[in-house]
């Protein structure tokens, strides 16, 4: 059995004899799943969802015009199972920026579980009546996407932000990074899962829901990563979501979102110029919702690996830089699977750069693993210790694991050669015709590796300059 099947066992047990012992964790919100389906054997898992609605209070007009009344019928719940269900299901950000009704899954990721469940719930209603999916986008992201549309408060300002667990082994708050939103992190996380479990639960035979949810949030990744990964596990969140929803579809969606909650309020419908006004302000909002969220890979903050402070005053960057250098770690050899052994590596590895090298911080900028992430190193803002002589003009980019006669996985060299690059560039922080380069190219070392440094002379912007042309001052003419 895996480790995390023991895991599930055990919350199962736990939950049995006591609910408010539980954490905010995946593992223990499906273990809550299976004693709801298991007080009510046989039900279908519409009437499952519609119980958990209904603990959790999510049964207002809006979710009502979509997937009717929570309060129909349906055997009760345990008092502890339910309150536990309400507080991990209900979503409020609190005004010392701790975020509720969010739990934290096996791959690292935090999700808000209401867009979560009522997307699965209009996908299996639509299974159920025979129709396409009703309100799918509306329940999971553009009715929250259209809270903040208005002229003078822009789309922008609240997406995001991300967060950090007080504990990733038993996780019982979770605290924002920056100033709250309307729109966090995990909100998006949950719509767009929401958005890809409900498309899904249309077209195939529903499974219970705690299967479901097992299915996409707790999958074991083999040796070969990503490459050999089934299609729909949270890990695929943002491909998946890119795969199945087109901006202009979502911009109509929120504008939709916006006149139906004007109604069910009893207010007049929008006029031709406030309805044009709109639609302006949410594109241009949408825009950035692309940019974070579809077209820049997933990235995990420091503080979600154990990251230890920077030592001294890190020395900022001069944007946009020039040059994006790769990297392998060598030590770690071997590619990380879970967010478990990334994230030991990530302490590994900056433990050596600050203990053994006497470095501020862990010298990359970015590192990625290949279960899916990309590990924040000094990031987008903070010069690195990654290149010699190179730090100022490039961002440093290591693969974990030693690539001198094998690749990294095809998915992990994907997200840094199509996705961060390309993140980098529509962010302002890589110019548009940046040149890839390995770090052998302007230090004298075998990294990234022979069959790494061979792959990545194919790479669109790789850049042909050798360590002999640099240091022989003929950079220009190689």
């Amino acid at each position: 059995a895996s480790s995390i099947g023991f895991h599930l066992n055990d919350a199962y047990v736990s939950l049995l004899s006591s609910p408010a012992s539980f954490s905010w964790h995946m593992d223990d919100f499906i273990t809550a799943v299976k004693q709801v389906e298991d007080g009510d054997p046989g039900s279908e898992p519409v009437a499952v969802l519609k119980r958990l609605r209904r603990a959790a209070g999510l049964n207002d007009a809006f979710i009502q015009h979509f997937l009717g009344d929570a309060d129909s019928g349906g055997p009760g719940m345990d008092a502890g199972l339910s309150v536990y269900i309400r507080k991990a299901v209900q979503h409020r950000v609190t005004e010392d920026a701790r975020e509720e009704g969010v739990v934290l899954t096996s791959d690292g990721t935090t999700v808000a579980l209401a867009p979560l469940l009522l997307g699965i719930e209009a996908g299996l209603l639509s299974r159920c009546e025979g129709r396409g999916v009703r309100g799918l986008y509306q329940l999971t992201l553009t009715k929250d996407l259209a809270l903040p549309s208005s002229p003078s408060s822009p789309l922008t300002k609240f997406l995001g932000p991300d967060g950090c667990w007080d504990n990733v082994t038993s996780p019982q708050v979770f605290t924002l990074l920056d100033s709250p939103s309307l729109l966090t992190n995990a909100q998006l996380n949950g719509g767009m899962d929401g958005v890809v479990l409900g498309m899904d639960a249309r077209s195939r035979r529903p499974l219970k829901l705690s299967s479901l949810l097992t299915e996409y949030y707790c999958h074991q990744l083999d040796s070969r990563g990503l490459d050999a990964a089934p299609r729909l596990i949270s890990r695929r969140r943002r491909e998946n979501f890119r795969g199945l929803v087109s901006p202009p579809v979502l911009t109509r969606q929120v504008v939709k979102s916006v006149e139906l909650q004007r109604r069910l309020t009893g207010r007049s419908k929008m006029d031709v110029k406030k309805r044009k006004e709109l639609m302006a302000v949410v594109k241009e909002g949408m825009k950035e919702f692309v940019h974070k969220y579809i077209d820049c890979p997933p990235i995990i903050p420091r503080c979600m690996w154990g990251a230890k402070p920077y030592r001294g005053t890190p020395t900022n960057l001069s944007l946009p830089l020039s040059f994006l250098y790769i990297h392998h770690t060598s030590t770690p050899s071997q590619p990380c699977l879970t967010h478990e052994q990334c994230s030991a590596d990530m302490r590994s590895m900056q433990r050596f750069h600050q203990e053994d090298r006497g470095w501020d911080d862990i010298g990359y900028s970015f590192v990625a693993g290949s279960d899916g992430y990309i590990y924040e190193g000094r990031g987008w803002r903070w010069q690195g210790a990654h290149t010699l002589g190179h730090n100022s003009i490039g961002y440093g980019v290591s693969f974990i694991g030693d690539y001198m006669a094998s690749l990294p996985s095809q998915h992990s060299m994907g997200l840094v050669r199509d996705q961060l690059a390309s993140c980098a560039v529509g962010g302002g922080r890589l110019i548009a015709n940046y040149e890839v380069q390995g770090h052998r190219q302007v230090v004298n070392t075998s990294c990234p590796g022979d069959a790494f440094y061979n792959e990545i002379k194919g790479w669109e912007h790789f850049g042909t300059g050798t360590y002999e042309c640099w240091h022989s001052n003929r950079w220009g003419s190689c």
